[in-house]
């Protein structure tokens, strides 16, 4: 039976030192999981436990996530986080894999498939982050300039929350997220924070992971990505999941093979709020 203790590694990509935790399986094959933004590796601790009997799984703290370094001086972008993804696969997998991501890490999941799709074999995304430049492509070019800015400035100025415990930091996670329970809060937490030399305790993400450029795909571009992806999709949304979802705006029709599973009751936390249907969607999926 392969453990349920993951082994921590790191690896370089644009000389950033990047970390990552590994399931080991010597006998399964290859399955990457993509947390979003604002998470890390280890949020996939409980439904990797489902999985690893069959699976080797793979989990990446995105740049500026987890243990992972920060980016200094420059914008979170998401085909970084792309090209960072692809130097994990290289180095870490012969592939082809099963690619799962959550949110942010969904659209970068769903951006990998299209350019690399040589290397994906079935994808699963889940409340994936949908056509976003929409928001961008509504706005003229100077203020989109103009906006980024400002934010950047802002973001600047922004310094990581301090928690005077642990606990502290628990309970304002159990507040944001008060369906999950008490035990599995807690452990999130306990992963999602460092201890500062002050002995406070401070999320692990950057702050300025909310800075995109103005610039970027386009949704078209997006879109043409998506077409590109070969392998099956299965796009599982929230019932009380955000808007504008990969699988919302008829955005299906970009992809080749793709099925739509809506989570009842659920939120965008989906794995989290609904582990068992999650599973099983996703276990019939892979065994179709």
């Amino acid at each position: 039976m392969p453990s349920l203790n993951p082994r921590s590694d790191f690896y370089l990509s644009q000389g950033l030192k990047l970390h990552f935790s590994e399931w080991p399986n010597r006998h399964g094959a290859d399955m990457v999981l993509v947390h979003g933004m604002q998470d890390h590796s280890r949020t996939w601790d409980a439904l990797v436990e489902r999985f690893i009997a069959d699976y080797r799984v793979l989990a990446p703290d995105l740049r500026g996530h987890g243990n992972s370094a920060w980016v200094k001086g420059a914008a979170y972008e998401m085909m970084d986080y792309v090209y960072d993804l692809h130097q994990l696969v290289l180095r870490q997998s012969q592939g082809p894999i099963t690619l799962i991501g959550h949110s942010m890490g969904g659209s970068i999941a769903a951006l990998y498939a299209g350019i690399f799709p040589e290397r994906v074999s079935r994808l699963v995304v889940i409340e994936g982050i949908g056509l976003w430049r929409h928001f961008m492509e509504d706005n003229s070019t100077l203020a989109r300039i103009r906006n980024w800015v400002e934010h950047t400035s802002m973001l600047a100025a922004r310094q990581p929350k301090r928690f005077a415990s642990l606990e502290d930091a628990t309970n304002r996670m159990q507040q944001a997220n008060p369906g999950l329970d008490e035990q599995r809060v807690r452990h999130l937490a306990q992963q999602g924070t460092l201890r500062n030399e002050d002995d406070t305790f401070s999320w692990k993400f950057d702050p300025c992971t909310h800075n995109f450029s103005p610039w970027g795909l386009t949704s078209e571009e997006i879109a043409e990505v998506w077409q590109a992806i070969t392998a099956p999709v299965l796009v599982i949304n929230a019932e009380h999941g955000f808007e504008h979802r990969i699988g919302h705006d008829n955005s299906l029709q970009f992809f080749a093979d793709a099925r739509l599973q809506v989570i009842p009751g659920a939120g965008h936390w989906t794995y989290h709020d609904a582990e068992e249907p999650v599973e099983h969607s996703i276990r019939e999926f892979l065994v179709g």
